[in-house]
């Protein structure tokens, strides 16, 4: 079951990704300037960040099965909707609503933490990440080589058809999860994640770490298909394919760094995973299409790595509010995502491609000095110790 959630959380995850190695295709087809339509990738990066608000906390208030189910068979739609419009307009509308529909994996995750025991979570974890980022960079790979082979629309039918395909395989192998006990009404649902990001600092914690390096990553993504595509290599869509199916390879560390929290803890994995967004930044910048691959390579690895460490973190607070703190969660990580790849096509009209990469180092910093400043303060103050037999004090700080 948990290699089937990772399947279903690579397809949803892909419908975010694809657009990114398809805009050259798009723009060909549409007969519209490239940098017009990357909109269509913010557009559903956009729409993904409006479904996390406003959907993933049902899963705190309806049963996982039929609401996952509903999800991909309204994302399915929702592309195939998309792969019949006329223009690039229409299609960003559309692309908006792709967004707000494709939001099973932030559903799926909270549900199988609750299937496993508390030691297992981080493994859990990495595992349901592993299918994401195969969504994620897998999804680039066909996108691209559909894109340039058969034109733009055909990747957003094929995408359709399999979300379809997901939703009926779901609803005949998901099991029944209890009843869940919130009674909320939905504004008042709505309104807990803003609450909960105000009282729980471990939920912010994670928000900061992965809105920034997120950020940073979105940029470099909607961007190196410019790159790629332009003066400096003259090569075509297929190449952005490429480049993603190059990176697949960090789908098998996150159940590594999994195993890393379970073991050290989410700050320790944080700290090394911001630091190596750095050095990823710094190897983007060196010219040359062998350095792009190592510095794309790094930062896949990073990203990932962190944001198994971020989800472990918020899953350790009380079980009956994982959907809001995964909605808290995934919101502030793509909005962030939202702004770096509108702030990462404007680093490049501007700056070029060095000016992506600095954007990146410049944003894994300050999230890094965050952490940094974190850990001194809570350092400073000395444990108290608990007595024997019962458990340390509440405001003592998780490991």
């Amino acid at each position: 079951m948990t290699f089937l959630l990772a399947l279903a959380c690579g397809i949803a995850v892909g419908n975010v990704y694809f657009p990114q190695a398809d805009s050259p295709s798009i723009a060909a087809g549409l007969h519209v300037d490239p940098a017009a339509a990357a909109a269509v990738v913010t557009a559903v990066q956009a729409g993904y960040t409006a479904g996390l608000f406003l959907i993933v906390p049902l899963g705190d208030r309806f049963r996982h099965r039929p609401l996952i189910v509903t999800l991909f068979a309204l994302t399915g739609t929702a592309l195939l909707a998309a792969s019949l419009m006329p223009a690039l307009l229409p299609l960003v509308a559309a692309s908006v609503v792709v967004g707000v529909c494709t939001v099973a994996a932030p559903v799926i995750g909270p549900m199988a933490a609750g299937l496993v025991p508390p030691g297992r979570q981080g493994v859990t974890s990495g595992i349901l990440l592993s299918g994401s980022t195969a969504g994620m960079l897998l999804s680039r790979t066909f996108s691209g080589y559909l894109g340039e082979w058969f034109g733009w629309r055909v990747p957003y039918l094929g995408a359709g058809l399999l979300a379809l395909l997901m939703a009926v395989l779901l609803a005949r192998t998901l099991p029944a999860t209890r009843q869940p006990v919130v009674r909320l009404r939905y504004p008042a649902l709505l309104a807990e994640p803003l609450r909960l990001l105000r009282t729980e600092p471990e939920l912010r914690r994670s928000c900061v770490f992965q809105a920034t390096v997120f950020a940073g990553f979105s940029a470099v993504w909607t961007s190196v298909a410019l790159l790629l595509t332009g003066p400096a290599y003259g090569l075509d869509a297929r190449a952005v394919g490429l480049l993603a199916l190059v990176n697949a390879a960090t789908m098998l560390c996150t159940p590594v760094a999994g195993r890393l929290v379970d073991r050290h803890g989410s700050n320790a994995v944080n700290l090394v995973c911001l630091g190596g967004v750095i050095v990823a930044a710094v190897v983007l910048a060196v010219p040359g299409l062998g350095f792009l691959i190592a510095g794309t390579l790094l930062l896949d690895v990073f990203m990932q790595c962190g944001m198994v460490a971020n989800q472990v973190r918020i899953f350790r607070l009380p079980a009956e509010i994982r959907s809001r703190l995964n909605t808290a969660y995934m919101t502030c990580a793509y909005t962030g995502g939202a702004a770096g790849s509108w702030l990462g096509l404007r680093a490049y009209a501007h700056f070029g491609w060095l000016g992506v990469c600095t954007l990146v180092a410049v944003l894994a910093g300050l999230a890094l000095t965050r952490a940094r400043f974190a850990t001194g303060r809570r350092t400073s103050r000395p444990r108290r110790p608990a007595r024997r037999g019962f458990p340390a004090p509440p405001g003592d700080p998780r490991p």
